[in-house]
This record gives C-alpha cells, structure tokens and sequence, in this order.
C-alpha cells in the first residue's frame, strides 16, 4: 500500500483529458448516483430505503478521484435540492437534507473523496486494499447515517433501522468493486502493452 500518488482508472483511460472532459465525468458521475437512487427497496421498520447510491458513490471515489468524486456527489446533492427527483423512489427538495437519510446524504461527498483518496494512492490494485478502501467509504456513510437518523428512531431501535439491514448489501457491493478493479487494472495494462 504505498503512499505515493498513482492515477484513478479515468486518468489512465483518458490521460490528455481537457476541461470539458472532467467536468462531462462529473455529471455523469452524479447522473449514475441518480439513476442507482431508484433502485429503492423500503425496509419495514426503517424510515430509510436500502438503495443502489452508495455503490455508485464508492465506485466514483475510486474510478475519478478525490476531488472529482466529491465535486459529483456535490453536484448530486445541489440537484436533488434544486427539484430534480434524484433521490430514493425520486424524492427532491432541501426537506431530503433534513430528513431520516439526510445523514447518509450528507456523507457522500467525504466518502467519496476518502475512496478516491486510497484509489490514488493504488489501493485499487488488488483486492484486499481495494475492499479496505470501499468498506472505509462506506463505514463514512453508515456512521454518519446513523448519528443523524437518531433524531428520528429511538435508540433502542437505532442499529437495527439504521445500520444492520444495510452491512450485508454494502459488503456484498464492496467486494465486487474489489474483483472488478484490480481485473480493470489488469486489462488497462495489457491494452496499453504492458503485460
């Protein structure tokens, strides 16, 4: 695990990319987060849906890097906020920012830059750092859910609403992330001629 700066799988694939180029990878980025927003399953004693985001979050950490990850879930949350159905079974509006979710919401900007973050440092290279680097994304989202949905559910009830209906899907998510990257890598290197 080196501490040095390596490059995300996007400037590896697109080494010369211009301005227009980033900013095309940011709004997709937040248009995946979007899109994995309405793949909403309802959890009976949750006031918060599991979802596809927070793979679509970890994913953009580690596929654009820190600061470009971040910018997207920024820009991801403005949407929602400014009226676009974004959210979870297409809820929008500031009231989501205040909300059972708002919590998990808030979150994925910094877990997204924290996934990045170890995906430039090659964390992404092989399983075993990769799955670390997406459960610590994913440990920012849930720690920060929960803190915020104890305004909503009692704690007696609060690990089981806020945190255990949503381990299994998120290592289940983590570690396919942590088969796909290092295979990623492996094809990149062999495209560009280097075994």
């Amino acid at each position: 695990m080196s501490a040095a700066r390596t490059v995300t799988l996007a400037e590896a694939a697109l080494p010369r990319a211009d301005a227009l180029t980033h900013i095309a990878l940011i709004v997709v980025a937040s248009l995946v987060t979007a899109l994995a927003a309405q793949l909403a399953i309802p959890v009976p004693w949750s006031p918060v849906p599991i979802t596809g985001q927070t793979f679509a979050v970890l994913l953009s950490g580690a596929v654009l890097g820190p600061r470009r990850a971040f910018i997207a879930q920024l820009l991801y949350l403005g949407e929602g906020v400014l009226g676009l159905p974004v959210f979870a079974g297409g809820a929008f509006g500031p009231a989501s920012l205040a909300g059972p979710s708002a919590g998990y919401l808030l979150a994925f900007p910094l877990a997204a830059a924290v996934t990045g973050l170890l995906a430039r440092r090659g964390w992404d290279r092989r399983f075993p750092t990769m799955l670390a680097a997406m459960l610590l994304g994913s440990l920012v989202i849930l720690a920060s859910g929960v803190v915020m949905l104890s305004r909503f559910v009692p704690a007696g009830r609060l690990l089981a609403a806020g945190l255990l209906p949503f381990v299994p899907g998120d290592f289940v998510k983590c570690s396919l992330a942590a088969l796909a990257f290092p295979a990623a890598w492996r094809l990149m290197r062999r495209a560009s001629g280097n075994p």
